[in-house]
C-alpha cells in the first residue's frame, strides 16, 4: 500500500471499503488507537467468513472508518454484542431481508465521547455516531465476507447498513432508561445492539391523549409487508420526546407503553390472508387462537410486550417516533457494558 499512488484508490481496488473513502491506517494512527490495548487479544470471529477480530484488526478498521481512539471502548463492546450466538449476526449477514445491526448506547461515557441521542441523531454530522457503526460495516463486510451479491443477498439493501447508531437521549427521556429496563445501572456504559430495517416514521402532531399516540405507533407497525405481520419478530419503537412524555403525563410507564402497543398492532386475517408472507394454516406462525377462517379477526403483530424495544431518543420540536422492524425470530436484541479505564 506505501508503494501505491493514490492509497485511497488502493482501498477501492481491494475491495477493502464500503464504497465510501476510509481513511489510510499508517502505523501512527493505528498506534494510537491501540493505545492501552493487548493487540493479539481476541474479540470473536465475524461470520460468515468467520475470520478473527482481533483487537489489532478491530483498530484497523475503526482507523479506516474515522473513529476516534476515545470511541473504541464502545466499538468493542458494540462488536462483541453482535457477535453474541443470541444475536444471530451469520444469519443477518446472508438474509434477503435490509437488516443490519442498530446499535443504541446509555451511560455516561456514550455521552462524553459525542454519541448524539438528540435532533438528528440518525442523521448525518456526528462522528461518533457514524464512525462506530461504520468501522462495524467494515468489519462484516472484511472479516466476515458480507459481500453484497455474494453472501449479503438483501434485495436492496438500506442505508441503515453504512451506519445505524445513536445513544438514547436519557436527558430529556421521562423513564428509566433502556439499560436500566434491561438490568443495568444509570451510571453503567451500556451497548445494546437490535437487528432491524431502515426505520419507517409514525407521524402524530394532533393526539393530546395517549390513546392517539399509541395508536398512531400501532398502525405505523401494522403492516402486511413486514415479517411481524406473520411470525414473532421483534420490533424496535424509537419514540420521539414529545411523544413519550405525553405518554408519561398520562400515567403511561415505559411497559404501559408497550403493552398499549401490543395491545393495538393488529391486522384483520382477511386482510393478511392476500398477500404478504400467508402460506395457509398449516404453515401458520401465528398464535393458535388467530382464527384463519375469520376474516374479521385481528392477528397481532407483535405477540408480547416484552416483543418490544422501546428507547426515547430525538429532539424537540418533534412528534413523531421511528418504528424499526426486526429481522427473525432467531435474532434477539444483546445489551452488555463496559468499562473505560
Amino acid at each position: 500500500m506505501a508503494d501505491a499512488p493514490d492509497p485511497v484508490e488502493h482501498f477501492f481496488a481491494q475491495p477493502w471499503s464500503d464504497g465510501l473513502p476510509v481513511v489510510v491506517p499508517t502505523e501512527e494512527r493505528l498506534a494510537d488507537m491501540l493505545a492501552g490495548h493487548a493487540p493479539d487479544a481476541l474479540i470473536g470471529h465475524v461470520p460468515p467468513a468467520n475470520h478473527p477480530a482481533t483487537i489489532e484488526a478491530v483498530a484497523l478498521h475503526a482507523v479506516m472508518a474515522g473513529c476516534q481512539p476515545e470511541y473504541f471502548p464502545a466499538l468493542l463492546c458494540a462488536l462483541s454484542c453482535i457477535l453474541d450466538a443470541r444475536f444471530n449476526m451469520n444469519g443477518i449477514q446472508a438474509t434477503m431481508n435490509p437488516a443490519g445491526p442498530l446499535i443504541v448506547m446509555n451511560g455516561p461515557y456514550p455521552r462524553e465521547i459525542g454519541v448524539h441521542g438528540g435532533t438528528g441523531c440518525l442523521g448525518p454530522g456526528f462522528r461518533a455516531n457514524a464512525t462506530i457503526s461504520r468501522a462495524l460495516r467494515l468489519m462484516l463486510l472484511n472479516l466476515g465476507g458480507g459481500i453484497p451479491g455474494v453472501v449479503d443477498m438483501s434485495t436492496f439493501g438500506s442505508p441503515s447498513k453504512f451506519a445505524y447508531c445513536l445513544r438514547e437521549n436519557e436527558e430529556i427521556s421521562p423513564w428509566p432508561s433502556l439499560a436500566e429496563e434491561r438490568g443495568f445501572g444509570r451510571e453503567e456504559n451500556v451497548v445494546t445492539a437490535c437487528a432491524g430495517e431502515g426505520p419507517r416514521v409514525a407521524l402524530d402532531d394532533s393526539s393530546d391523549h395517549a390513546d392517539g399516540v399509541l395508536t398512531t405507533i400501532a398502525s405505523t407497525i401494522s403492516t402486511m409487508g413486514t415479517r411481524h405481520a406473520y411470525s414473532r419478530v421483534g420490533v424496535t419503537v424509537i419514540m420521539g420526546p414529545e411523544h413519550a412524555q405525553l405518554l408519561a403525563d398520562h400515567g403511561f410507564s415505559r411497559d404501559d407503553a408497550k403493552r398499549g402497543l401490543q395491545e393495538r398492532a393488529r391486522l384483520p386475517v382477511g386482510l393478511l390472508k392476500r398477500g404478504g408472507r400467508y402460506r395457509g394454516k398449516e404453515k401458520s406462525e401465528w398464535p393458535e387462537w388467530v382464527n384463519h377462517d375469520d376474516d374479521a379477526c385481528m392477528a397481532p403483530m407483535i405477540r408480547e410486550p416484552e416483543d418490544v424495544t422501546l428507547l426515547v431518543a430525538g429532539g424537540l420540536p418533534g412528534p413523531s417516533s421511528f418504528i424499526i422492524p426486526g429481522w427473525n425470530d432467531t435474532s434477539r436484541p444483546v445489551s452488555k457494558a463496559f468499562v473505560v479505564e
